[in-house]
């Protein structure tokens, strides 16, 4: 039982009468559905499947596996005796199913007391929120001899969270369109090869597949893929792979790029041409998309792969694609936090006096379709504790979609912190060019290029929606 000061305190077998009674109520969600799955390792479909879990089936299992057992010993662990009891024996009887919603009242009784083996059997019942008898029985238990009196432990706060959650709602949104014709370059190792198959038979590409033809089925072979519906336009090396792509998308054949198995400066070296190139007004940047499974939201950090030092007027171009970008991703107005170490305008930090030229670019209209502030610091743009604590008034700080980095250096730094610290998943693409291009890094995964392409086929069709070439 529960004291005044907050600790919990048994009743030992002397202790309690025939007749006592404890009992506790708890709502049904569906968060301690997929704890109870998580927890136990049962993936049946009638504990994690939406469309099966609409059945009574699934209602009581949920009964039988979870408030059947779990409820009932909470109140004989916690309550009645409570502390140093010794769960023995349940027979239960499940008499109607439980729903997500409802709210389950368990209650115990002392039944009967055997007194030479201090064990007590206890009628046990569960009611939900109508009085209406979902589970009935007994369990039997040793009742402790001694009184304990032990502080509640606070339980630490158990957080659910799937890992690429967001790319898969990006993935199969992004199936719904044309697919689009992707040249990949170079594809003569396996992770590129198997997230163009991938990306292909999630209907986001059909793919070009340029480079030596030998080494691509080659490739293809030692990993047995199938490269039967794919099309192979050959090129002697990777250089001329690269220059094929860029003729391709010029002639209208390809409408995008991937990176395979080339070096990034090797990769962009025909693109960013100024003759013959793939260039437009705007300066080229990359992007990523992050899926963070702790953060609420897709999370983009540019530049952290193709502009190294970028000066100011680079990286007013840097934060409009970004904001172009998270357009084409149905984010109709990013909060856009520029980065720095600090959060105060400080003339022997430059990225500070960058991030406040920016924002007044923002506010004269130079930069447009999303909300820009800074300098702030990596912690007060995503955490909404950290900005409160700072004092910081902002519409930015805590909530930021998009994160401007200072230079290349600090952007991969924290992307691939984030992959390899904070279980993120990321998608990598270069804006600004004619077409968009994936470009993700080498020790990339098959996910990583999937939810690529999925951004790829997003931002191809908002570019075509807008007119845009």
């Amino acid at each position: 039982m529960d004291t005044q000061d907050g600790a919990i305190e048994n009743r030992t077998f002397e202790e309690i009468a025939i007749g006592e009674t404890a009992s506790l109520s708890r709502l049904l969600t569906e968060r301690d559905v997929e704890l109870f799955a998580v927890l136990s390792g049962n993936v049946n479909p009638a504990h994690v499947d939406p469309e099966f879990a609409r059945s009574d089936m699934f209602h009581k299992i949920v009964a039988n596996g979870m408030w059947g057992g779990a409820l009932i010993s909470t109140v004989l662990g916690t309550q009645l005796p409570g502390p140093g009891t010794i769960y023995l024996d349940q027979s239960l009887h499940f008499r109607a199913p439980v729903m997500l919603g409802d709210t389950i009242t368990v209650s115990v009784t002392a039944r009967a007391k055997d007194a030479e083996r201090h064990r007590i059997t206890f009628a046990c019942r569960c009611v939900n929120q109508d009085g209406v008898v979902v589970i009935e029985g007994e369990a039997l238990v040793i009742a402790p001899d001694k009184k304990i009196k032990r502080p509640r432990i606070v339980l630490p706060e158990v957080r659910l969270e799937e890992r690429g959650a967001k790319f898969h709602k990006l993935i199969e949104l992004a199936g719904s369109l044309d697919p689009v014709r992707m040249a990949v370059v170079h594809p003569v190792e396996a992770t590129t090869l198997k997230g163009a198959l991938a990306a292909a038979r999630a209907h986001l590409i059909t793919p070009l597949l340029i480079g030596p033809e030998a080494r691509i089925r080659a490739a293809a072979d030692a990993a047995q893929l199938d490269l039967s519906a794919c099309r192979i336009i050959a090129a002697p090396h990777s250089h001329a792979a690269a220059e094929r792509a860029v003729d391709l998308v010029r002639s209208g054949e390809a409408e995008a790029l991937m990176k395979g198995a080339l070096h990034t400066d090797e990769f962009m070296q025909p693109i960013v041409k100024r003759a013959g190139g793939l260039r437009t007004e705007r300066r080229m940047s990359h992007v990523f998309i992050m899926d963070i499974p702790s953060y609420d939201r897709p999370l983009y950090i540019t530049d952290a792969a193709l502009n190294i030092a970028p000066d100011l007027a680079a990286k007013k171009d840097i934060v409009q694609n970004a904001i172009d970008l998270a357009h084409a991703l149905d984010l109709a107005r990013p909060k856009v936090a520029v980065l720095s170490a600090v959060e105060s305008v400080l003339p022997h930090i430059p990225s500070t006096i960058e991030a406040a030229a920016l924002c007044g670019m923002a506010h004269r209209k130079q930069i447009t379709g999303g909300l820009v502030d800074g300098p702030l610091a990596f912690d007060n743009a995503v955490s909404p504790e950290a900005a409160r604590m700072k004092g910081i008034d902002s519409q930015v700080a805590g909530a930021a979609d998009i994160l401007v980095v200072p230079d290349l250096e600090a952007g991969n730094m924290i992307a691939k912190q984030l992959v390899y610290m904070a279980d993120a998943q990321a998608a990598g693409v270069v804006v600004g060019a004619r077409v968009p291009i994936v470009l993700t890094s080498r020790a990339g995964s098959v996910e990583n290029r999937l939810a690529s392409c999925a951004v790829t086929a997003r931002v191809h069709a908002y570019h075509q929606e807008k007119g845009r070439p």
